[in-house]
Parts: structure tokens; sequence; C-alpha cells
């Protein structure tokens, strides 16, 4: 017999505790699921008005109708806790899933019944199974008319075994309630008589407390007023105590003396504290190992506002306040970075995709801040001497009627198809294999193309050899010639040259982009140009100018639409298109040298 024994068993922490995520794809119900359980469990009594959509307490995800930050609550079933993380569903926010993950003992899979399984729950699922926690199975939303459930859970097979799941994974409990995590879901382990360990996993802030470390203490148990110690990521060790400690009920925060092994708490005061970073017993500084978080692959350019109208909506306008608040976002968000580039007032910033950074820019904006960003760019790495870029799998669903341009279009941009499955319902469901820079600029083509019906949704597939030449957008811009205040009479006379993106009486700059010119070059045009008044009586009355409603485009779809000599110019009030460079003498025209 070998000399060595088996590891002991971690001890169950605590009986009467369930630390579970709620995971799925963008729009399968993860938040109404939460609300539901809030009433079950008597958070929401049976009268009590509350918005719908409770765990998602910031604006712009109640405006989008999508999760954005992970979250923590927790629900009383009995004598036993609930803790419960609500996890984003949209792939650009996989690092709030990924380092959530690390407080639960099992996870909720929540799919749709007409959808099935889409990329995020692939990407959350796989994440979930290195962890080796168990799964529940949720077929949501079965009065949907296109509702084939007994299809949908056999795709889920599908997905676990193509996952690799364990038998004891794929034996997974189909259920519809909330008392089914207890049955489940494996109480939490730890050993509450071992010293301190605690890793942070979420942040957040107060104004009266300072910053607060939210996460899951593995082993054992801490008191209001103990002395502790933070063993921060670089090696170094930095001594404090307790001041306030808080555990999650419903959706408030309660002040509590003390918490032990299996808890998900709340500790306020530690300075500079970051995410993943262990909370630890003086005596034994022993740190929890922290998993990477995967890395990102779209950057873009954030400067300060050069325009001429500079200063004239925000509050924060320098690049002090710029790097000031870029550096805050980078504390609670482990998917972004950033980095200096040549000149103090731009930064290079590096997330997930298109939406992660125009959420961020959003949330800048309606703070109170002004700036200009690039075209974003893709991040590419160098392997053992090969250009590699990141590739990304695309799942689109379309009406029959449009298969042909959404293939063609696919192709353009380097997509390679990977699987098509026609469910006789009248729309396809197509896979791609493609270039993360040939999504750039893909969705607003894809929604003209499909009437606005098409559903597309992609996620990080991993480092493939450069894939070759994409084309960019194909038409030039109409971009004014000169400062002033849009008249409609001018408006008027070049809507036959393209799309017009801005109505009469907005001003206007040198160098800024009204509108879409209809050919491949750029247009520069007098917008400000009054109709001349004599004094001759007409023979008839001047015919009324009629306008074409103008395109004006949301912070999404300019960051899509922008070439890279062009910037988006976005302050609290405004989302403005304009070149790199104002003065028309000192652009470079299209097929000249440069």
């Amino acid at each position: 017999m070998s000399g060595k024994t088996a590891p002991a068993p971690i001890p169950v922490a605590n009986p009467l505790r369930r630390n579970v995520a709620i995971i799925a794809h963008v729009d399968h119900g993860k938040t109404t699921l939460v609300d539901a359980m809030f009433r079950q469990g008597g958070v929401l009594r049976a009268h009590e008005r509350v918005a719908e959509r409770a765990m998602d307490s910031n604006e712009l995800e109640r405006e989008r109708g999508i999760t954005i930050l992970a979250k923590n609550t927790a629900v009383h079933y009995g004598d036993t806790l609930i803790n419960i993380m609500d996890t984003p569903g949209h792939a650009d926010f996989g690092g709030e899933v990924e380092r959530v993950l690390s407080m639960a003992d099992g996870v909720v899979l929540l799919v749709d019944a007409a959808e099935g399984p889409l990329p995020q729950t692939r990407f959350v699922l796989r994440k979930a199974f290195e962890r080796g926690l168990p799964p529940i199975v949720v077929i949501n939303k079965i009065d949907r008319s296109d509702a084939r459930a007994k299809e949908v859970l056999n795709e889920v097979y599908d997905l676990f075994i193509d996952l690799d799941a364990t038998e004891e994974q794929i034996e997974f409990p189909v259920l519809y309630t909330s008392g089914a995590i207890i049955k489940h879901v494996p109480p939490p382990r730890g050993d509450v008589n071992a010293p301190l360990q605690m890793l942070v996993s979420n942040l957040d802030a107060s104004d009266y407390l300072g910053r607060i470390a939210i996460g899951r203490i593995f082993n054992g148990k801490v008191h209001l007023n103990d002395a502790i110690v933070v063993c921060k990521l670089d090696g170094q060790a930095k001594e404090t105590k307790v001041t306030k400690l808080f555990t999650f009920d419903g959706l408030r925060r309660i002040e509590v003396e003390e918490a032990f092994a299996g808890d998900i708490i709340c500790l306020a005061g530690i300075e500079d504290i970051t995410i993943g970073e262990t909370i630890a017993d003086p005596e034994h500084r022993q740190a929890i190992p922290y998993t990477d978080v995967d890395e990102p692959t779209v950057s873009m350019i954030f400067g300060i506002n050069t325009s001429p109208l500079a200063g004239r909506d925000g509050q924060y306008v320098t690049s002090r306040h710029l790097k000031e608040r870029l550096d805050k976002e980078l504390l609670g968000n482990v998917s972004v970075r950033v980095e200096p580039t040549d000149t103090p007032e731009q930064f290079k910033v590096l997330g997930r995709g298109e939406l992660q950074l125009a959420i961020l820019i959003e949330m800048m904006r309606r703070e109170g801040f002004e700036l200009q960003v690039s075209r974003p760019e893709i991040v590419v790495k160098e392997i053992k001497g090969v250009r590699m870029e990141p590739v990304e799998d695309l799942v689109i669903d379309v009406a029959e009627d449009y298969q042909g341009v959404v293939i063609s279009g696919c192709g353009t941009r380097r997509g390679t198809m990977t699987n098509l499955v026609n469910h006789g319902s009248g729309r396809v469901r197509m896979e791609f294999r493609i270039p993360a820079r040939g999504l750039i600029g893909f969705r607003s083509q894809f929604l003209t193309e499909t009437k606005g019906t098409g559903i597309m949704n992609h996620l990080f597939a991993g480092w493939e050899p450069w894939h070759g030449p994409i084309p960019s957008r194909a038409t030039g811009g109409l971009v004014s010639d000169r400062a002033g205040i849009t008249t409609a009479y001018a408006l008027a006379n070049l809507q036959e040259r393209g799309v017009i993106h801005i109505d009469p009486g907005t001003p206007v700059y040198e160098g800024m982009l009204i509108g879409e010119n209809s050919r491949d070059n750029d247009l520069d045009v007098n917008v400000t140009k009054e109709k001349k008044q004599t004094n001759m009586r007409a023979s008839s009355a001047d015919e009324a100018i009629r306008l074409v409603p103008p395109h004006i485009m949301g912070l999404e779809q300019a960051i899509e639409f922008i070439n890279d000599d062009e910037l988006v110019e976005v302050t609290p009030k405004n989302i403005r298109l304009r070149k790199r460079i104002l003065a028309s003498n000192m652009r470079p025209k299209k097929g000249s040298e440069d």
C-alpha cells in the first residue's frame, strides 16, 4: 500500500445555507425568476408594490431590460437561507459571471422553451462545470406559442455531453420551484474552526462606509472589530480590522455581529481592497488562489473632448477626471483593462466586446463626463511568430426569407458556417465561426437586412491565425465644411446625396459628420445655407420644404458606424460624429497618398 493518505473530507460549514448562481442567456427570464422567489420567500409581501425586475436596480438595466452587473440577494425558505447571485446574460459581461461563481455551490440554469440553450449558456455552464458545481435546469416561458420544451431539454442534454459534464452533473433535475434548491444544491463546505479565509468576489461603495468588499467565507469565522489581514494580489499583506459587517436579507443588507464559513457577507471600511484578494486571519496569512478571467478582445481609445463644442454640456472634461473615472472602473470590473497611450489626454480601454465598452461610455456620459472615442479595434496576439486574432461563435436566428443575405453578409466578413438547423417553424438557426473584427458594425447591417426581425448572439471562441482583410464601411460621410446652425433649406437640398443624421437647428462645426454619403467618398457640404430673400413677389407661394426624418444614431450605432479616421463625441446631452482631423484642407482625401 502507498504511504499517502487520502485528504480528509471538507466538513459541511452550515446545513442551513445554500449558495446558488442563476445563469442563462440574455432575456431568458433570470431576474423575473428572482422576483418570483422573492414573493415565495416572503421578501415581498403579497400586496407590496415594487418595480418589476427588482434586482435590476441600475437605470441602464431597466431601460435595456438586461442584467449588466452581478448582484447578491438572499431569500428564506423555511429555516434555510438561500444566497442568490443574479448574473448577466450577455457574453460581454462574462467577467461578472466568472468571479461570482466562486461564491456558489450550485447553479440554476434557465433556458427559454423556444430558443433553447444559446452561446452565453454554453460559456457560463462551462465555467460552472470547471468548478464542479451541480446544475438545476429550469425550462422557462413554456407558455410561448412556439415553445418546444421536449426538444429544448434534449438540446440541454446534448450541451452537457458536449461540455464533458460528469455523470453526477448530467443527472440534473428539471424543476420549477425554489424548494428544489434546498434538495439539489449541496450546503456550503468549509471548516468553521479553521483560520479565517474569505475571497473578495465583488465590490460596492458607500458615501458613509467607504469601499465594501463582498465575498464568501470559505473557512473560519469573523466578528465585528476582529483584527484581519488583506492578502493583496501582489503578495503583500495589509493589516486592518472589521468595522462593519453585513449579510444579505432579500433586497436589504442587515448589520450583524458575526459570520461563519459558508456565509456570503459584506465587510466595510477596508481601503484599497480589490476583487480577487483574500481576507485572512493575521496568524495564518494564506491566500485563496484566484481564477483569472478571460482576456479582453476589443479595444477603444478614450480621449478628452477636443471639438469646438466641448465643455458646453459636461461637468467632467479634463484628462484628470477621465483617468480617475477609468481607475474607479478597474476596481469593480475585472474584465476591463486600461493602458496608457502616447499622449496623457488619451487612454486605451480594453474589454470583452463593443457592448461592454458602450455601456461604460453610456454610464460615464450620464455621470456628466465629456469624451471622444475611436472605432473599436481587435486585440491581436503574436503566438510562436504567428499573428493571431480572436474569433467568435456567432448564432443567428432569422426567418427563412433572410437566410441568403445573412450567409452572404457573414461570408464577406470572413465567417464560416458551422451548422444550420431548421425546426420547421419558418425560422432557421445558423452558426458561424467568424473573426471578432468581422462583427464590428455587423449588428446594424444585420438588423437592416432582416427588417429588425433577426436575432444574433456571439461568444468568444479562441484565437486563430489572421483571417485576412475585411471590407469596412462602403459609404462615405457628409461632412460639414463650416460652423453654424443647420437649416431645413440646406438639409432639403442634401437629402438626395445620402442619409441625413441631424435635425434642422442643430449646431455644427467644420469636420462634423452630418450624414452618410451614398457614394464611397467623403463630401464636404454647407448645412447652414439659408434661402436668399428678395423683394420680388413670387407668382405662387413657395413650395413647403419636405424633409425625410433624419436617421439619428444611438451610441452603439455610432460606434459601429464610424471609420478609422472618425470619432464619436459623447456628452451628457449629445452624441456627435466627427472626423479626427477637423480642417478639410488638412484631411487626406480618399485615393490620395497618405
